[in-house]
This record gives C-alpha cells, sequence and structure tokens, in this order.
C-alpha cells in the first residue's frame, strides 16, 4: 500500500495535495471493497499499467474538466459498495483509459487479464466514442448506444455508475453539461436503473435529475420534508410500537423502519393527483425485514403481514404480491397498504433480508444469490432489445419510444390455459400476449377467449386473466395492428412481417409482368423498363411493382406504354450497326502502399477488404461489417447494405477515408447508347486521353438499334468517376451512363 502513496504523491500532473490525497482514499477504499475479488497479481498488473498512463504526459482530464482517474476510482466504487459489482469490472475501468489513449491494444489486455476484461473494456470504448462529441447522447446516436448497452450488460452498469457520479460532481461542470447530462439520467439512466432492480441508484437518480432540471420544485419539496420531519417520525414510532412487539412475541428475528419516499417520487404524486403537499398521507413506507432462512421466507413473510392487517385495516385493492410472482427484474415483496392511526393510510413492505438486497442492488444481488442462471428474465429482455436494434428501419424517435416502452411500464400476470405465466406491460392487448408466446402465434391470432368470454385482438389484458388464443391459418399481420400494440417485441414482429410481405408481393408483380411480356412474345430491355419507370414518377423500383401488385397499375397498360416509349426511341437511332465488340485491356492494378481508412476508433494498419459486391472506391459513402473473414467495406448504397444494417446491425463499424487517395479502383460502368460503331471508338479515344486513368476491359453487345455496354476503368476515387461519367454522357449517341 505504501508504494501506491509514493507513486501518487509524484505525479505532478495534479493541482493540489488535497487532489492528491483523495486519490489515495478512493483506492483505498476500492481495495478494502474488492477484497478478494481480484487477486494480489491481478491488483500489481493493473496498477503498475494505471501508473503508466496517469503518471505521464497524457491528458489527465476528462471533456468536463474532472480527473480522469478520479472518476474512474469512484465509478469502479459504486460498483462495488453500492451496485455490488466486483472483480473483473474493477480492473476493466482502471484499465480502459491505457487503451484509449494507445498504450494497451486489446489483444495484450486479453493475453494478461483475460478475455473477460477486454470485452468489458471494448464496450467502454465503445460507449465513450458515442460521447466523445457531445456532453450527451443526441438521438441519431442512440441506437448505437443501444447496440453496444445490448452487447453485456455490465457495460450498462458501468455507465450508470459513471452517470451517477457525474451527477454527485455536479459543483464540477458547467451549466450547460449538467443540463445534459442530467436530462439523459431522467430519460435514460434512471429507467435502466429500473429495469435492472437498481432502485437506490434510480431514485438518486431522479432526485438529482429533478435538483438541476427544476431546482425550484426540489427546494419547496425537501423544505416540506424537513419541516415535516419531527412530526413524521412521530407517527411512524406510534405505528411501528405495537407491531415491533407482536413480531418479539413470536420470536422472529427482524429489522423495522419508517423510509420517506423521494423527492421526485413525491412530486409526481403532486402533479399526478392534483393536490397540495398537506394532503399527500404516503409520504413515507414502513419496511420490516426479516433475517429469514430460504425455505421461510414466504411463510414469515405471511405471517409478518397476518399480523399487521389484525391491527390496521388493510385496503385489498392494494395488496401487491410479488413473493408469488416476482418481477420480471428479480424484485421480491409483499406489499400492502393499511388504516394507521388518526385514519391515514401507510403502505407496509414485508421481505426477507436476502430479498431487500436484491431490491436495493438489484441484478448483482441476484446473481450472488442466484449464480448467473438468467431467473430474472434479463437475458429475455436484452433479446428483445437486440431484435429490436437490429431490425430497425424506422426514425431515431421511434426507435426511443419502442426501446423506453420496456423500461419503465407496470406489469401485469397473464396465464395460458396450461396455467404457464407471461408477465406483461400494464395495458398489453390480447395482440400482445400472442406475440409473447410466439411470434407465428402472434402473426396467426383473430381473437381470443379470456376468463371464458370472446375478446377481439385489441382487449386489453389484465393481472390475473387465462387467454386462450384463436388462430387462423389465413391470417396475417396488417398495418393498424402497430396502433394498439404495446409490446416493443409485437411491434418489431409485426413491421418485419408486413415488410416481408411486401416483398412477396413486389416479388409476385415482378413475376406477373415478366410473365406477360413473354407471352406477348415482347423481348423486355432491362434499361428501358428502368428508364420507363422513371418516367412514370417513380422514385424506385420497389414502388413500382407495389402498385402493379396492389392494382393501381395495369400490366397491360404497363407494356403498351413500354413499347410506345421504345418506338420513340428507335425512331431516332441511326442504322448504322456494330457487331459484337469484345476488348480487354489488362492494366495491373496498383496495390495499396498504405492506409487510406480509417476504421473504427480512428485506427490505421487493420486488415480489411473491399466488397466484391458493391466494388467501392476512395469517396465513396462506406462503412466497415466485421465478418467471419474479417472487416469488409461495403458502400452505403450496396445492394446488400440494407440486409447487413437489419440483420446485423451490431456488427458494422464506423469507416471514413482518410487524406489523399494514393490507389487506384477498378469501377464499371453501364452504358446504353445508339447501335453505332463510331460510339465505342470514340468512349475508348477519350478514356485513353484521361491523365491517371486506365481501361481495364470493355464488353459491347447490341439489341434492336441499341447497344448495352459494360467497361471497367482504374480511377483514383469518386471525382475521378464522376467527371467521366459526365464526359461519357456527353458523347454523341450515349443515352445512359450509370454505375454497376
Amino acid at each position: 500500500m505504501q508504494i501506491i502513496s509514493v507513486i501518487f504523491l509524484k505525479m505532478e500532473n495534479y493541482k493540489s495535495d488535497n487532489e492528491t490525497g483523495n486519490l489515495i482514499s478512493l483506492y483505498h477504499k476500492l481495495l478494502r471493497s474488492l477484497n478478494d475479488s481480484v487477486s494480489a497479481e491481478e491488483r500489481r498488473k493493473t496498477r503498475e499499467q494505471v501508473v503508466k498512463v496517469y503518471n505521464s504526459d497524457a491528458t489527465l482530464t476528462d471533456n468536463y474538466g474532472l480527473n480522469l482517474l478520479e472518476r474512474n476510482l469512484s465509478t469502479a466504487l459504486i460498483l462495488a459498495d453500492e451496485i455490488g459489482v466486483k472483480g473483473n469490472v474493477a480492473t476493466a475501468i482502471l484499465l480502459s483509459q491505457a487503451v484509449s489513449d494507445g498504450r494497451l491494444p486489446l489483444d495484450y489486455i486479453a493475453e494478461n487479464f483475460g478475455h473477460d476484461v477486454a470485452d468489458v473494456i471494448h464496450g467502454i470504448m465503445k460507449v465513450q466514442e458515442l460521447y466523445s462529441r457531445n456532453a450527451a447522447i443526441e438521438t441519431e446516436n442512440f441506437h448505437k448506444l443501444l447496440l453496444s448497452f445490448a452487447e453485456d450488460v455490465r457495460v450498462i452498469l458501468i455507465m450508470i455508475a459513471d452517470r451517477l457520479h457525474l451527477m454527485r460532481m455536479a459543483k464540477s461542470l458547467s451549466e450547460d453539461s449538467l443540463q445534459k447530462i442530467s436530462a439523459e439520467a431522467s430519460y435514460l439512466y434512471a429507467p435502466l436503473s429500473h429495469k435492472l432492480g437498481l432502485y437506490k441508484v434510480k431514485s438518486e437518480l431522479e432526485d438529482l435529475s429533478l435538483k438541476f432540471q427544476d431546482r425550484e420544485m426540489y427546494d419547496f419539496i425537501a423544505r416540506k420534508l424537513n419541516e415535516t420531519k419531527r412530526s413524521r417520525d412521530l407517527y411512524i414510532a406510534e405505528f411501528i410500537a405495537p407491531v415491533e412487539a407482536r413480531l418479539k412475541e413470536l420470536k422472529l428475528n427482524f429489522d423495522i423502519k419508517g423510509r420517506t419516499k423521494s423527492i421526485h417520487s413525491i412530486r409526481n404524486k403532486l402533479i399526478k393527483n392534483k393536490v397540495e403537499f398537506e394532503n399527500i398521507y404516503d409520504l413515507f413506507a414502513i419496511r420490516v425485514i426479516l433475517d429469514s432462512p430460504p425455505e421461510k421466507e414466504k411463510a414469515e413473510c405471511w405471517q409478518v403481514y397476518s399480523v399487521v392487517t389484525d391491527m390496521y385495516q388493510p385496503n385489498p385493492k392494494r395488496l401487491k404480491d410479488w413473493l408469488s410472482i416476482p418481477k420480471s427484474n428479480g424484485y421480491e415483496s409483499l406489499h400492502t397498504t393499511v388504516m394507521g392511526p388518526h385514519g391515514r393510510w401507510v403502505e407496509v413492505q414485508i421481505r426477507s433480508r436476502r430479498m431487500d438486497e436484491i431490491a436495493e442492488r438489484g441484478l448483482a444481488a441476484h446473481w450472488k444469490y442466484k449464480g448467473l442462471k438468467d431467473e430474472t428474465g434479463l437475458d429475455e429482455w436484452m433479446n428483445n432489445v437486440r431484435e429490436a436494434l437490429e431490425h430497425k428501419d424506422s426514425a431515431p424517435s421511434d426507435i426511443i419510444r419502442d426501446f423506453k416502452m420496456d423500461l419503465y411500464d407496470e406489469e401485469i400476470f397473464v396465464f395460458t390455459p396450461k396455467g404457464d405465466l407471461f408477465k406483461l406491460p400494464k395495458d398489453s392487448t390480447v395482440l400482445d400476449f400472442a406475440f409473447a408466446v410466439h411470434s407465428k402465434l402472434g402473426s396467426r391470432c383473430t381473437s381470443a377467449r379470456v376468463n371464458g368470454k370472446n375478446v377481439t385482438i385489441r382487449y386489453k389484458l389484465h393481472s390475473g386473466d387465462q387467454v386462450d388464443i384463436q388462430t387462423s391459418p389465413n391470417q396475417t399481420p396488417k398495418q393498424d395492428w402497430l396502433s394498439f400494440v404495446k409490446t416493443a417485441k409485437a411491434r418489431v414482429k409485426i413491421k418485419q412481417s408486413l415488410k416481408e410481405q411486401a416483398a412477396k408481393q413486389v416479388e409476385l408483380a415482378k413475376e406477373l409482368l415478366h410473365r406477360r411480356f413473354k407471352n406477348r412474345k415482347i423481348d423486355e430491355d432491362e434499361s428501358l423498363l428502368m428508364r420507363f419507370i422513371k418516367k412514370k414518377g417513380y422514385k424506385n423500383v420497389t414502388d413500382f411493382y407495389a402498385d402493379i401488385a396492389n392494382e393501381k397499375l395495369d400490366v397491360n397498360q404497363v407494356i403498351d406504354q413500354y413499347l410506345e416509349l421504345e418506338n420513340r426511341e428507335l425512331a431516332e437511332h441511326s442504322e448504322r450497326s456494330v457487331e459484337n465488340f469484345h476488348s480487354p485491356t489488362p492494366v495491373e492494378e496498383k496495390t495499396k502502399t498504405e492506409d487510406v481508412l480509417l476504421i473504427d476508433r480512428n485506427l490505421t494498419g487493420i486488415d480489411y477488404q473491399l466488397a466484391k459486391c458493391c466494388n467501392p472506391i476512395y469517396g465513396d459513402d462506406i462503412f466497415g461489417y466485421a465478418s467471419a473473414k474479417g472487416i469488409k467495406i461495403h458502400r452505403r448504397n450496396c445492394p446488400n447494405a440494407p440486409e447487413l444494417m437489419n440483420k446485423y446491425g451490431y456488427r458494422l463499424i464506423t469507416v471514413r477515408w482518410a487524406g489523399k487517395p494514393k490507389n487506384s479502383y477498378p469501377v464499371t460502368l453501364k452504358i446504353v447508347g445508339n447501335d453505332d460503331i463510331g460510339i465505342v471508338t470514340n468512349i475508348t479515344s477519350l478514356i485513353s486521353k484521361e491523365n491517371g486513368m486506365s481501361l481495364r476491359s470493355i464488353s459491347v453487345e447490341p439489341s434492336d438499334g441499341l447497344f448495352q455496354g459494360a467497361l471497367t476503368v482504374m480511377v483514383s476515387d469518386t471525382s475521378v468517376m464522376n467527371t467521366l461519367i459526365k464526359k461519357l454522357k456527353a458523347v454523341k449517341g450515349v443515352k445512359q451512363v450509370s454505375r454497376f
């Protein structure tokens, strides 16, 4: 321990001895909290790397001006002490700066500290990259942030702890930064804490957010609570006394105390109930915590319930049994509301010591007691998040809405005819339940029998309902279903199905058009058909075929109009013809001499391949895809891009061109023109005169007075390619030039 103090004291970048002392204090607290969760050898190796980074000329402050080492130590301490996550996660947090500075590669971390630590650091780096430009995540980055979270739940826990530390450091932050991180804490991190069962953290994040966003309301409630504290304490003591005496007679081991509700919760009651502060009676809850062995937990909780309800009149509508059916985040407790002395309603919460720790520390405590088996439903929720994100093609605002939909909602408990239990958000419909059971069941759902009564798919379910889904093989998802489903899973599956239906209809329409062409013995010219579709005012081919499928366009009329266009163009053509012309001109490709791509976190020297499906060149709008065979670079308008983005969004990597073009790239252009041998001569002559450009191959074939050609040219970037396309279009007789 002494050597750590000496090392910290030698650092020249810290502002004062007080700051150094604070760092040493945080370090010792973290060591005590970690205890045996990190081996002595791993502590030593971590310490060595941390000292190298923070005792160098590296930047020691973050974008808020806070000391980075203090921030990382505090985050790790919050995770260890207040959330209960220790071991590898703390190591990863402390080493993340070394990776961020480029001093240690992830491969080194994996080899010396294990793949688990490397995976956590990778997740931290991805999130930090999103925060590098702004104090808060902007809407368009929300999708990427959630993908980073969905890969490893520990990344969520780290970011929650980090955000809590930032909120506690309010005095050191600018007003602008404080407003941004407060807003984000309230709409993202507090709901996530709620979902993971971190109620203590969630309450503090909500209270601090309210403090910085509506200081007047916060101060008003805080002042009122302080003014009424004495009378409230006296009332709690009066309520507890007889209950405590009776429980001691029953030889139960327990703690009993009153707990004031959070300022944020009280503020919500003031707004929702539209009452004055003095008229809110449930400002606090009485909590009974039993030291019970696991086999007696439920029985003793119900025994305490019996004692409380014998002494005070219960409200039957306010009984909440989370002992028999715990919440999806692992929360277990028995809640009841009773009429206390002087006619005041009081909420009583009854739970065991184990249940209380899970209620306070959520997921981490659940792992402690249950192991890493997913008995909290977290894996199912995370899978739903991943699925929702991978199949998203809607606006960022829709992504936020659908994601938040599953965070704060109260739960209902619904049963199948066989008695299987399903947990759904409040106000879920029959259709939500059908999709929760199975996607195919949801897609074919027509109605249901709820508690023996026939209801529609729009019917809102209630806790305790027994639901028997009715289906039809002819049923398919409809667009209006999206207007009444509640769960994100149902919305994703419906959108996915509608998209698939539309694609099938387009394929059927395309097949119908091709068959009619063949029946009328007309040779279909794809380039002419594309021009026809464009002249009809369609921005893309899919919309054209969709209108045929929906019978907005008559197929025979389409073919007649196509023939009219063909005849008009043929009348303008000369009679000269060009024979089949093939002139390969082999040219050696220039090999890459150095990187012109910056991948992910502006990294160079990483192996990659330019995808053959779209052949990107310098200047194209591109993205990287991490495949099993390495990183492949695709154009944003690559034919395969929509499928990659929809199904494998978590594998996409940010890529951009760097510096100036240093290589030549093959580009294939499609040319349609008059059937005239002179055009080919003019084209090859034009290319030969261009500097820094070479013709690799050309292939031309005649077709009814027109020719279709494909030429491959070596160019340095998109600007050179676009200039060439303009010049080719200016060649007399050339009608269309486009890039494959």
